[in-house]
């Protein structure tokens, strides 16, 4: 009985064993809590709008701060609006010809009217219901806004003006606008100024009157509007956007966009502030040349300068001043009992280089641009490495230009087209059943330029040889429309042959020119 007992004991200390063991370890060692490195590190496991909505306002304003006083962020904001957008923003209508109906013939000509007519809305200020950006300046500050506060937001309104053709305008409004009204904080489905349905669709949005910011300049009825809410539906009744809000979801449920520094902020504020430390550690050492020093202890000075030792201190040291305007040869007068000791500064830092070099890398993968264009510096970069550093680049652009295009410039070409169409400038029988199909599009942005003009061109030539790509797509990376470029070269054949010049494609042959004097000899013999 003793020896069974005694048996029991052992198994259930062993059990005992076993279980705190397995209590300390973990089958992922990313899970672990008794690692050392995991100390103190629990986050909690929070819905998007749970880890974003309460800290969206500290994050915005810092990235916004960031942008205005830091000159690495505001020159990467830059670098990201010149290679996502540019210079150049046209519209290229694509109809679905299959689903209209249509030849391809006719889908080009309907197109091509189409693009005509939107020119003259989105290259002048009529898009603007500021009446003082186009399109491209409205859609560069869409973007900047998405960058720094994480969402960008347009009301289209219906506006007529005497002298103007359209009646369709944006007007942008700061994110910080989209709040939830005080009456309403804590309702079902309202999240952070915008109210869903079951299914997780926008139906309206809630703007506040005046901008939070700028409650120090307002008074009287102005001051008012601060404490005032619009609520603007999602969509008319027919189906007409009434709010364009461009964000970008990372997450399921995810209700507001987030600034794009917000991963890399801590960062780029450490980063700035340790420059700073550094310029004005350098700036301070810099007024330093030498130092006076002196072994006297006060008696033996005291007997040295006589009765009056501060007036005899205070003349040799005006003789010394001579030492801030050291030349060759000079002689340096010393106050008594004084030598002159070299002074050796610890700045600049000799590893201030290579440690802001690493925390810029780091910053450079947080932002998704390489560290190359971040601080517009290829000094150090051949062309090989600089050639794959910008096409992981453009991986980076061409996504932004298609979200850019899918939330942003699609919705707006959709609410001109349809006052276009109602006005009957633009034929498009079925238009409301056949939304996609009409607007159905791309548009071309900047282009992206040459690392080597000479290698990319026959590069660019093969691919069409090959029938790996067209010439719209090779003109539409470089910002072109093709049948642009394809009139214009009609156009200067024409021109070349009229004044007796072989033409571009003749050249390129090798073939040797024909003038128009020449003609009548052949003809004659």
């Amino acid at each position: 009985m003793g020896r069974k007992e005694r048996n029991n004991r052992h198994l259930r200390a062993a059990a005992s064993v076993s279980k705190s063991t397995r209590a300390g370890m973990s089958a992922y060692q990313g899970a672990s809590h008794s690692d050392l490195a995991f100390s103190g590190w629990h986050p909690t496991l929070s819905s998007a709008d749970a880890a974003l909505l309460p800290e969206l306002g500290t994050l915005s304003s810092r990235s916004l701060d960031l942008t205005r006083n830091n000159g690495l962020v505001s020159g990467g904001m830059q670098t990201m609006r010149d290679n996502i957008i540019g210079a150049v923003l046209r519209l290229s209508s694509r109809p679905d010809y299959r689903l209209l109906g249509w030849t391809p013939e006719k889908a080009r000509e309907w197109g091509n009217n189409t693009e005509a007519h939107f020119r003259s809305w989105a290259d002048s200020t009529e898009c603007d219901a500021a009446l003082t950006l186009n399109l491209l300046g409205l859609t560069n500050q869409a973007l900047t806004s998405g960058m720094t506060t994480g969402d960008a937001v347009a009301l289209p309104l219906w506006r007529p003006r005497p002298g103007l053709i359209w009646n369709t305008r944006l007007s942008l409004i700061s994110s910080a606008r989209l709040s939830t009204p005080p009456g309403l904080v804590g309702v079902a489905r309202m999240r952070e100024g915008i109210e869903f349905d079951g299914d997780g669709a926008p139906v309206a949005y809630h703007f506040q009157g005046a901008h939070p910011g700028d409650a120090a300049y307002l008074s009287g009825n102005e001051a008012m509007d601060l404490t005032r809410w619009e609520r603007v539906p999602a969509f008319t009744e027919w189906g007409r956007r009434r709010v364009i809000h461009l964000h970008d979801k990372e997450q399921t449920g995810q209700s507001r966009g987030k600034p794009i520094l917000a991963a890399v902020m801590r960062e780029f504020h450490m980063a700035g502030k340790y420059s700073q430390n550094e310029l004005q550690a350098s700036m301070a050492n810099s007024l330093v040349a030498a130092f006076l020093e002196s072994n006297m202890d006060q008696r033996s000075s005291e007997e040295l300068f006589g009765e009056k030792p501060r007036d005899a201190w205070e003349e040799s040291m005006g003789e010394a001043q001579a030492i801030r305007k050291l030349e060759g040869a000079a002689i340096i007068p010393l106050p008594a009992g004084a030598k002159v000791s070299s002074f050796t500064p610890g700045r600049p830092n000799v590893a201030f280089e290579a440690f802001m070099l690493a925390v810029l890398r780091n910053i450079a993968a947080g932002l998704n641009i390489p560290y190359e264009l971040l601080v517009k510096d290829f000094s150090k970069t051949n062309y090989s490495s600089a050639r794959a550093a910008l096409l992981e680049a453009w991986r980076y652009f061409h996504g932004r230009r298609r979200w850019l295009v899918d939330y942003w410039l699609r919705p707006i070409y959709e609410l001109w087209l349809e006052e276009a169409i109602n006005a009957g400038v633009i034929d498009a029988p079925g238009f409301y059943e056949k939304r996609y199909a009409y607007t159905r599009c791309r548009f071309i942005f900047g282009g992206r330029g040459y690392v080597d003009p000479v290698k990319e061109a026959e590069a660019a030539n093969m691919r069409m040889e090959t029938g790996l790509s067209t010439m719209e797509d090779e003109c539409a990376e470089q910002g072109k429309d093709y049948e642009e470029v394809l009139d214009q070269q009609q156009i200067e054949d024409r021109m070349r042959a009229d004044r007796g010049l072989p033409s571009l494609y003749e050249l390129s042959k090798g073939r040797s020119p024909t003038t128009k004097a020449e003609k009548p000899a052949e003809q004659e013999a």
